[in-house]
């Protein structure tokens, strides 16, 4: 895709300008175009490294937890409540993004945490976790 991009780009959109007043663009091409010419830092270092993502979905899918509860979490009670709250969501949240089941790492970790050394108590940590 990116090497079909590029020419479409150079030619369409490449020497573009950006109107001074957006309002004022008569031409609804132009009106369509101009959040590409907007971006044109971010489209042109695309186009020059095919490493880089064209966009961050990975990384909106991976903060939705976060912005769909934060309103939940509003009303949790109390502050310290709160708290506890957001304490187990980055629990999980974390155990999610280690590749362990959320379920599974709390259940163990609960389990375990009564008698282990106070000195060990980070290897409970989801990146450091393993089942017994």
């Amino acid at each position: 895709m990116q090497s079909n991009f590029k020419p479409w780009y150079s030619v369409y959109l490449g020497n573009a300008s950006v109107p001074e007043e957006p309002s004022r663009c008569s031409n609804s091409t132009a009106m369509a175009c101009l959040p590409a010419q907007l971006a044109h830092q971010s489209l042109t270092r695309y186009l020059d490294d095919g490493a880089v993502h064209i966009d961050n979905n990975w990384c909106e899918n991976q903060i939705r937890p976060w912005a769909l509860g934060r309103s939940n979490w509003l009303f949790a009670g109390s502050l310290r409540s709160g708290k506890r709250a957001a304490a187990i969501k980055s629990l999980i949240q974390s155990a999610r993004l280690n590749g362990h089941d959320p379920y599974a790492y709390l259940k163990d970790v609960f389990t375990r945490l009564p008698t282990q050394r106070a000195s060990e108590i980070a290897e409970l940590l989801p990146h450091k976790w393993a089942p017994i």
